[in-house]
């Protein structure tokens, strides 16, 4: 992240002191705490949405007992297994397949904040879509996709689980992670051909691999997009985390969920595609700052104020925090 982040900082002072603001993102997404930078509810975000669009949620206080736990649950008609995550969370940690109520309740426990539980959403594709949108005009654009290959190993017959996952260096990377999830399935051997897939979540702190298919967008992709975002109240940019089966059923059908929507904290994610350079990354971060620049400078002349420097440095602490707690739990 210094890698990449840091020779660009003068880039980003330089729209901070445009815009008089070091926080000038927030106003990005008048609809979202902070823009979408941190510190922003996913319920919050979900709610803004049409229902059909997302997976079924359930809002989780921290303190509920079991009981209150289980009932709202049922009432929510999510079986197991289900998708766990914090509220409010990032990179994908401390997000969780869960099989049982023992499980979920000791995730409860564990995570010991308000969190999600979201219906399995068995689509097996997942692609992140960019979008960006200046304030009053009717239609954005697409700006970038990325396809992710989640983290999976495929037998041979003769090695276990765990050798398996040293063999690639994608997966042994997330050793520490991956004991603690399987345990002692690690000295099992996985028959020859059989897939399995280790991380069922598309992030690239997860080991997912992403794949920039930005060249694919056509109108029918940016019809769909342009539709449900223009529909998100406040919402201008970010990037729309979707899951679907076939390129089929989403584009002719429309048959897909958004899993999560991210607002000014967005990554162009497809930039992480490994046939890309370093400086393929720098490009297009530096063309996103400007697009959140020009999109926060609008809403502010709108009356969308920026956060203050107590907001803003709150925000900071607070994102550090829960970055640095989220670890610990999921590792």
């Amino acid at each position: 992240m210094q890698a990449i982040y840091l020779p660009l900082m003068p880039v980003w002072f330089y729209y901070a002191i445009r815009s008089r603001s070091l926080f000038f993102f927030s106003a990005s997404n008048p609809g979202i705490a902070f823009g979408g930078m941190g510190m922003e509810s996913k319920m919050d975000i979900y709610k803004k949405m049409q229902r059909d669009l997302i997976p079924e949620t359930v809002f989780i206080e921290q303190g509920l007992d079991q009981k209150q736990i289980e009932t709202l649950l049922k009432n929510s008609g999510i079986a197991f297994p289900c998708i766990v995550k914090p509220d409010i969370g990032m990179k994908a940690l401390a997000v969780e397949k869960i099989f049982s109520s023992e499980t979920l309740l000791n995730y409860a426990k564990k995570l010991n904040r308000d969190f999600l539980i979201q219906e399995l959403i068995t689509f097996e594709q997942e692609i992140g879509v960019f979008y960006s949108r200046m304030p009053g005009h009717q239609s954005g654009v697409v700006t970038g996709v990325v396809y992710k290959e989640f983290l999976k190993v495929t037998g041979d017959g003769r090695h276990t689980l765990g050798e398996l996952i040293m063999m690639n260096a994608r997966s042994a990377f997330q050793w520490k992670f991956l004991e603690k999830k399987y345990g002692n399935k690690m000295q099992d051997v996985l028959p020859h051909g059989e897939n399995l897939t280790l991380v069922p979540f598309g992030s690239h702190t997860r080991g997912a691999k992403f794949l920039d298919i930005t060249n694919s967008v056509d109108q029918r992709l940016h019809e769909i997009i342009d539709k449900v975002c223009v529909n998100i109240d406040g919402f201008y940019f970010g990037r729309l985390d979707i899951r679907f089966e076939s390129w089929e059923s989403f584009l002719e059908r429309h048959e897909f969920k958004i899993i999560e929507v991210n607002g000014a904290g967005s990554e162009p994610t497809h930039m992480y595609d490994p046939r890309h350079s370093l400086w393929f990354a720098w490009s297009e971060i530096a063309g996103h700052w400007k697009l959140l620049y020009e999109t926060a400078k609008e809403n502010h002349r709108r009356g969308h104020a920026y956060s203050s420097f107590s907001e803003g440095l709150w925000m900071i602490k607070q994102s550090k925090k829960l970055e640095k707690n989220l670890y610990q739990i999921t590792s």
